[in-house]
């Protein structure tokens, strides 16, 4: 029991706790900025998608009458 005390007592001192904890932080800030920016970017490629489904329809041969 002493020595668990002793090892809670020694991290805390350390501050290596603390620099993996605001690395956490960093990282769930970039996580939360990439979903936000996640529909912005979606609607970006579909946008750019669409123009070019559209130019290659336009830019097709009519095909044949007859076929």
């Amino acid at each position: 029991m002493n020595s668990m005390i002793q090892g809670i007592k020694q991290f805390v001192r350390e501050e290596d706790g603390a620099a993996g904890i605001e690395y956490a932080l960093l990282l769930a800030f970039v996580a939360l900025v990439m979903v936000a920016a996640a529909t912005s970017v979606k609607d970006s490629v579909k946008s750019i998608w669409t123009a070019i489904n559209t130019a290659l329809a336009n830019a097709a041969p009519a095909a044949p009458a007859g076929s």
